[in-house]
């Protein structure tokens, strides 16, 4: 016997004959009545007299009813073992009791639901410890250098990489070239023999394992993130060997500085009388990568930046994941396989910066005052760990002490790293009720860039500018345009449009030939540029992304869905048929199958997230009609058939006529008229919260509602929040959500003012 059903036995062990709640049958003559229908309507009658409403505990069985079975498995349980004797539970009532328990109260899930809203204390999520931990070693820089738009370029006539042999500098956009066989100018280079150098710097949108990639017939290799080494090393070839490649980690939201050389040469061909006899051969380079769980591509131009950044620092301590049940990440767990990945990390780091301790503190081996600069960079490096200035007992204790006789001043290093980041002044973040201008400081730099106070948020704590609401303000609209508040929301849309995790997009190659790993790739890059050029604009109007009609193309994907577009660089393009991030073809080809749409899929999407409505999960997997079966049916009128029997129904009721007016687009996000030779039906339903009836006419109808709900903005509100703060709304008072809606109203609907409204709500509001 498993665990949980130990558990539940030795539970129903000590209550009354009547287990569960499902009372012993009478002996009657009559003929017996028909059971009610629901869940809910069977536990009230059978189970609450012994357990109570809600499961909370009754006459017969004082414990809350609570558990870890999932829903089928509680179901079997009943129908098999409730209650006492030879007559146990019906399997079809069985079900319906399980399906209700476990979403109402019985599964973990719902138990954190049920439970009082509280703000908790939290420690980093690991998000915030890898960006903390990052930003701390490397100190604060602009953490983007500048406009976004290519690499600069420097182009020399010959092999000679001097200044008397330039003949162009300009920047890139992409690293994307193919010279023939007369150089990238012609009658200006030797085409035998010239060179090309690319700087600047690479932008990580995610963090994660990338692989840089060169492809190229000559000599290349590529320099990054200060590493003396090239990561990617082709300068010696053999063979027919045209592409070379190399693994990195990276922290999302950070520039990372790049160095390309790029080398022709043809052997033998040294004096011009050679070369009138030796035709030129031809010549190629590409700068790609393989971004996290994604198929190689030449690095767009968006990710590329001309100016150098500083290198950085990447941990790579791998930790458990967070907790993310309520659909949110959350700092709430601390246990051994956590507490042993903090002590790893530290003991990272500590080697990282004592090997650099010079560099970092700004002295040298021989230097009079290098213990002294190294004890002024270990008190600066732990003010910025725990977010406040150091008082002379914490000074003393983890920094001063460790400077000792017999110690070398790299040992010294080592244990105030170690110390400090094990400390709980760096692993906690400050909650409760607002103590200081330095925790105000944390909880802001923590709720947009889920990282430590920059320089300038701590001169505003340190100044008492943060304890005025003008000073508070002013803090916060500057932190919410800073690009590391737009990594934080796209981090958060991504968690909204449940692609946060990437999956493997794999259509059938005979329906959709062509559409394959590249493909998927560009959708990726374009749903990207989508989220950057609307949720990040000037309006950063919330209702855009439901309604815009623009999408991010290149000639790849301009096969697929239009545009016209020629060149692989990605471009806007108005498309008529297009309604905001709903139709955007990566998030329907997401949800859909390998050759068919997926009605139901869609439709989760936007009942859960978009308009925030709990849905039961499934009593069991099912898998969809095949269109071979019933070879004359629409995959509308298949839905409909699957999930017409009554228990379906009281979920696909809401779910269906949300996912079908999306059936104007197939399994790749392209536009369809018509669907097994039928017209498509796209006719779509909703009984709004207010109790008013809405109808569809298509998806473009379906993407208006949305952006123009009150439900829906509600929804939107109350999700940002919980991915900001960590928190949930509910702890900060009634009238927090009902408020921050409004305030969503009268900005606008702008997505920034909203993020800059809920950290000051989040800071101003005492906490319950």
């Amino acid at each position: 016997m498993s665990r949980s059903f130990a558990r539940i036995a030795l539970l129903i062990g000590s209550a009354t004959p009547i287990l569960l709640g499902l009372a012993e049958p009478q002996a009657s003559k009559k003929k017996p009545t028909t059971p009610p229908k629901s869940g809910a309507q069977l536990f009230a009658s059978n189970c609450a007299p012994c357990h109570g409403a809600k499961g909370v505990g009754g006459a017969g069985f004082s414990g809350p009813l609570q558990g870890d079975l999932t829903s089928g498995e509680l179901a079997k349980y009943i129908a098999t073992s409730m209650p006492p004797g030879p007559k146990k539970t019906p399997a079809d009532q069985a079900k319906l009791i399980a399906e209700y328990a476990h979403t109402e109260f019985y599964s973990p899930l719902a138990q954190e639901r049920n439970r009082p809203a509280r703000v908790s204390l939290a420690r980093m999520t690991v998000r915030q410890y890898r960006n903390a931990v990052t930003d701390l070693v490397n100190g604060f820089h602009p953490v983007i250098p500048g406009e976004s738009g290519g690499l600069r370029a420097t182009y020399y006539k010959n092999r000679d990489r001097n200044d008397k042999n330039k003949i162009i500098e300009r920047v890139d956009s992409t690293v994307n070239f193919d010279f023939g066989t007369v150089g990238p100018e012609k009658d200006k280079v030797d085409p035998h023999n010239y060179s090309i150098s690319w700087t600047g710097s690479i932008f990580a949108p995610e963090t994660g394992e990338y692989e840089l990639i060169v492809q190229s017939d000559q000599s290349s290799r590529v320099y990054f993130n200060g590493e003396p080494r090239p990561v990617v090393d082709g300068w010696v070839r053999s063979g027919n060997e045209k592409e070379f490649s190399g693994v990195v980690d990276l922290i999302g939201g950070r520039t990372y500085p790049v160095y390309i050389e790029f080398s022709k040469s043809t052997h033998g061909v040294n004096d011009d009388e050679k070369k009138k006899n030796t035709p030129p051969s031809p010549a190629h380079f590409r700068l790609m990568w393989r971004r996290p769980k994604m198929a190689q591509e030449v690095i767009p131009s968006p990710y590329l930046f001309p100016n150098w950044s500083i290198e950085k620092f990447v941990p790579k301590t791998a930790f458990p994941a967070d907790d993310r049940s309520i659909g949110y990440e959350r700092g709430n767990t601390v246990n051994r396989a956590w507490d042993d990945a903090t002590t790893r990390a530290a003991l990272e780091v500590a080697d990282y910066v004592s090997t650099k301790i010079n560099k970092l503190a700004g002295t040298k081996d021989e230097a009079p005052d290098r213990v002294d600069k190294a004890k002024a960079f270990c008190k600066d490096f732990l003010s910025r760990a725990f977010r406040k200035p150091l008082g002379k007992e914490v000074e003393e204790a983890y920094v001063n002490r460790h400077f000792a006789p017999g110690l070398s001043l790299e040992q010294s290093v080592k244990r105030v790293v170690v110390l400090g980041l094990k400390s709980p002044r760096f692993l906690y973040r400050e909650l409760g009720d607002r103590k200081d201008s330095y925790a105000v400081a944390s909880e802001l730099s923590f709720g947009l860039w889920d990282t430590l106070p920059d320089q300038e948020l701590r001169r505003a704590a340190q100044a008492g500018e943060l304890d005025t609401p003008q000073g508070l303000e002013r803090q916060v609209v500057r932190m919410v345009n800073d690009p590391r508040s737009f990594v934080k929301l796209r981090d958060f849309l991504m968690l909204w449009l449940k692609v946060d995790e990437i999956p493997d997009i794999v259509k059938s190659q005979k329906k959709y030939p062509g559409f394959d790993e590249v493909t998927v790739a560009d959708l990726r890059t374009s749903l990207d540029l989508f989220l950057a050029n609307t949720a990040w604009s000037g309006e950063a109007d919330y209702r855009q992304l439901l309604l815009s009609n623009k999408m991010w193309l290149n000639n790849r994907l301009s096969k697929f869905y239009g545009g016209n577009v020629s060149s692989s660089n990605f471009q806007p393009v108005e498309l008529k048929d297009r309604a905001g991030i709903l139709t955007h073809p990566y998030m329907l080809a997401r949800l859909a199958y390998l050759e068919g749409s997926s009605p139901i899929h869609r439709g989760v999407l936007v009942a859960r997230n978009m308009l925030g409505r709990t849905l039961a999960a499934p009593p069991a997997a099912f898998a969809p009609l095949a269109e071979s079966l019933h070879p004359k049916l629409t995959t509308r009128e298949r839905v409909a058939m699957q999930t017409k029997p009554e228990m379906c129904n009281s979920c696909h009721a809401l779910i269906n006529p949300l996912g079908f007016p999306f059936e104007k687009y197939d399994a790749i996000g392209k536009l369809r008229l018509s669907d097994n030779g039928k017209p498509v039906d796209t006719s779509g339903a909703y009984k709004a919260r207010n109790g008013s009836a809405v109808k569809f006419g298509d998806a473009g109808d379906l993407a208006r509602f949305i952006a123009n709900s009150d439900e829906a903005h509600t929804a939107f509100t109350e999700k940002l929040f919980q991915h900001l703060t960590k928190q949930p709304v509910r702890a900060y008072g009634p009238n927090a959500l009902p408020n921050l809606t409004n305030k969503f109203k009268e900005g606008n609907y702008n997505i920034k003012k909203l993020m800059a409204a809920i950290l000051i709500q989040a800071i101003s509001t005492p906490k319950t």
